[in-house]
C-alpha cells in the first residue's frame, strides 16, 4: 500500500513525541500522575487555556467518554447528544453500559442546536422520565465540522439556563484549532468539562481531561481509579503532552493536517468529485463510484463511510501529522490515471 488515509493515529506517534519518550526511558518516576512529567505537561495546558482547570491523563477516547460522563451524572439521569455523535454511533454501548440513555438529537451539519436542547427540555418535565443533565459535543464533529466561538458561547447559555453540564470532546482538537475561531482558552471558558485529544493528534497515546466546573472535581480522581482508567504510568502519557504543548507543536499539527486535507478536497473538486459535507477539518468525505473506490483499495486505505446506492458511495479521507503533500498529490494521480 503506497499510504492509508483511513485515521490520524496509523503511526506510532510524532517524531518529537518519540524523542522525548527516548530521552526519559530510563528515568525512574511516581507513578499514576503525581511525577513531575504530568505536573509539567499540566502547567503548559493550564498556560494556554488561561483557566484554572483541573487535569487528568486518560488512555484513550472511548475511555474518557465513559468515565466523564458517568462521573458526572446520576444514575436517574442523561445526555444529550447528535444522532451522529461518537458515544451515540462508534462506541459500543459505552455510555448506556454506565447506566445512562442517551437522548439523540438531528442537528444540523453534525452539531447540536440551541433548539434541540430546548425541544428535549421541553418533553422531560416529570419524574417518569430521564433527567436531561449533560450535553456532549464533539470538535470536530464526525464529518470534519466546526463549532465556532459564537456557538460555543451560545450553547453554553443555554446549558447554563437549564442546568446542564456542557462536555466538548477534543479526540481531534488539533485540526479543530486550526479552522475554528474557537480557542484553547474560549473552550475552557465556555465547556464544564472537556479533553484534549493526544491519540489521534501525534501522541503515542492519550487525552487530557480538564475539568473547569468546581461541582465536577470532586471525587474525579476516585472516578477513575473506580472505572479501571488509572494509569500506573501515567507518566508515559505526560511525555506525549510535554511535546506536543511544547513550541507550538500541537498546532502546528492541526494545521499542517488540514493543509493536506484541503489540497484533497479542492483537487477531487476540481475532477467533479461532490462532498457529501463541507468540512475544513482533516476528515474529507467524497462521493465515488463503487467501481472506482474498489480500485483503489489496493494502493491507498481509507474508509467507506457510507453506501448510497449500487452505483455511489461515501469514502472518508483522513490526513495525519505524517501526511505529506506528495501522499496526496499521488493519491490525485492514481485517480486520474483511472477516471
Amino acid at each position: 500500500m503506497k499510504y492509508s488515509f483511513r485515521n490520524d493515529y496509523s503511526v506510532a506517534a510524532h517524531p518529537s513525541v518519540i524523542e522525548k519518550l527516548v530521552s526519559f526511558a530510563a528515568e525512574q518516576n511516581i507513578g499514576y500522575g503525581y511525577d513531575e512529567h504530568s505536573n509539567q505537561a499540566r502547567r503548559l495546558l493550564l498556560d494556554k487555556m488561561q483557566c484554572n482547570g483541573d487535569i487528568y491523563f486518560l488512555a484513550g477516547g472511548t475511555q474518557t467518554n465513559m468515565v466523564v460522563i458517568s462521573h458526572a451524572l446520576k444514575p436517574y439521569q442523561a445526555v444529550i447528544a447528535c444522532d451522529s455523535g461518537h458515544i451515540n454511533v462508534h462506541e459500543t454501548g459505552a455510555v448506556e453500559g454506565s447506566g445512562h440513555k442517551i437522548i439523540t438529537v438531528a442537528g444540523k451539519d453534525g452539531k447540536i442546536l440551541v433548539s434541540d436542547i430546548e425541544a428535549v427540555m421541553a418533553k422531560h418535565t416529570d419524574i417518569h422520565k430521564v433527567e436531561p443533565k449533560l450535553v456532549y459535543i464533539s470538535q470536530t464533529t464526525e464529518i470534519g465540522t466546526v463549532y465556532s466561538k459564537a456557538e460555543l458561547k451560545s450553547l453554553a447559555c443555554t446549558c447554563k439556563k437549564y442546568g446542564l453540564y456542557l462536555f466538548l470532546d477534543g479526540a481531534r482538537l488539533a485540526s479543530a484549532l486550526a479552522c475554528s475561531d474557537a480557542t484553547l482558552a474560549d473552550i475552557a471558558k465556555y465547556t464544564d468539562v472537556f479533553y484534549i485529544g493526544g491519540t489521534k493528534n501525534g501522541a503515542l497515546f492519550g487525552e487530557a481531561v480538564v475539568i473547569t466546573n468546581p461541582e465536577l472535581k470532586k471525587g474525579f480522581d476516585y472516578h477513575i481509579k473506580n472505572k479501571g482508567a488509572l494509569l500506573a504510568k501515567g507518566f508515559v502519557c505526560a511525555l506525549g503532552f510535554e511535546a506536543l504543548f511544547t513550541n507550538n507543536l500541537y498546532e502546528e499539527i492541526g494545521q499542517k493536517e488540514n493543509e493536506c486535507a484541503l489540497f484533497l478536497k479542492e483537487e477531487l473538486l476540481k475532477l467533479g468529485f461532490k462532498l457529501a459535507y463541507n468540512s475544513p477539518s482533516n476528515q474529507q468525505f467524497i462521493i465515488m463510484d463503487q467501481a472506482l473506490a474498489k480500485s483503489l483499495e489496493d494502493d491507498y486505505g481509507f474508509e467507506v463511510f457510507e453506501e448510497l446506492n449500487e452505483k455511489e458511495l461515501i469514502i472518508r479521507l483522513v490526513t495525519a501529522f505524517d501526511t505529506k503533500i506528495s501522499d496526496c498529490q499521488n493519491f490525485i494521480r492514481t485517480i486520474m490515471q483511472k477516471i
